[in-house]
Parts: structure tokens; sequence; C-alpha cells
């Protein structure tokens, strides 16, 4: 019998190293004004692709935790790594709910079932980091750095992230299909959720 709690654990941190990585090594920075900067990357759909796998919590958690870490060893955005933990951790929440709550992809073999809810899931958490991003984003550099720099980063962090939605809804999703027949087969596919809350 497998300990299915410590398995998630450790999971949860590999997929923090894969989302710190991804996040931190294959972006591409778009230096602004001022000093600020916006990126395009993937680390977001590591987020989504953990909370597809291991549930909203670990999935949140271990891509927080990795982007976080990422913000936090990058002097550009030093300053935002307490907005990116909350935001990370919330596409990581809505993302489960929406998979697993509502559409319970782990209870299924239905492949046009699973297809829809995992894409429900994957733009439902990041259409939540579409709008809040940015706009909790004005605020925290209005407090911060003053209205001026909050103002002129605001058009190109919708733009990025608008970017980063659509390329981490596709990557995600994809990877998801793909990967589940293999974890099934390697015993580390989780059944999350009550199968009889359907």
């Amino acid at each position: 019998m497998r300990n299915e709690k410590v398995q998630k654990l450790v999971l949860t941190g590999v997929f923090a190293a894969l989302s710190y990585v991804v996040f931190t090594f294959l972006q591409i920075k778009i230096t602004l004004p001022g000093g600020d900067a916006t990126s395009i990357h993937l680390g977001n759909a590591v987020c989504v692709l953990g909370a597809l796998i291991l549930g909203g919590l670990y999935g949140g958690v271990g891509g927080a935790i990795g982007m976080t870490i990422g913000d936090l060893f990058d002097p550009v955005y030093v300053l935002y790594a307490p907005k990116t933990f909350v935001l990370k951790l919330c596409i990581g929440l809505i993302t489960g709910l929406i998979a697993h709550k509502f559409g319970r992809i782990t209870h299924t073999q239905d492949r046009k079932r699973i297809f829809l809810w995992t894409l429900l899931a994957a733009v439902g958490g990041l259409l939540f980091n579409v709008i809040f991003d940015p706009l909790v984003g004005y605020y925290y550099k209005l407090l911060l750095l003053g209205k001026p720099a909050a103002e002129l980063t605001l058009a190109w962090n919708v733009a990025s992230t608008s970017i980063n939605a659509v390329t981490s809804t596709i990557v995600s999703v994809a990877v998801y299909l793909a990967l589940r027949p293999a974890l099934q087969k390697a015993g580390l596919f989780f059944r999350i959720g009550k199968e009889s809350d359907r």
C-alpha cells in the first residue's frame, strides 16, 4: 500500500522545481521603461499541470513556491514575490476546483469529458490570472512605486499575461492528456475528490 500523501508532497516539490526552472530559464523578459519588466513564460502551465495531476492545493503550492523563488532570485522581480505566491496559488486552487470538484476528471475514462473539463479548468485558472495579475500588479506598483510606474506597465502586463494564458492553456492540457496514461501505468495517478460526489 502506497502513502499517497507523501507521494503528493514529493511531487509538489518536483512541480516547484520545474516551475522555477521553466519560469527562470525559459522566459522571454521584456524590459520596460523605469527598470521594470514583464515576461513571456510557461511557469503558469506547470502550475496548472500540477493542479490537474495532484489537485488544486498541491499543484498551486508547487507552482507558487517555484515562481516565488524565481522572483526572489531576480533583482527585477524581487518586490513582486508576495504577489506571485498568492496569484499562482489561486491559479492552482481554481484549476483544481474546476477539474476535480466539477469535472471529476480522475473518476472517468471518457476521453471527451476529460478533455472538456481539463480545458475548462485550465482556462478558468488562467483567466483568473489574466484578470487579477495585471489588476493586483497595478495596485501593488501604485503602493510601492507610485502612480506613473503603475500606469506605464499596466498595458504591457495585460498583453504578456494574455499571451502566457493562451500558451499555458495549450501546453498544460496537451501535456496532461499525454501524461495521464503513463501516470496510471506507473501508479502515480491520484483519484482526487469523492467519486460519489458526481
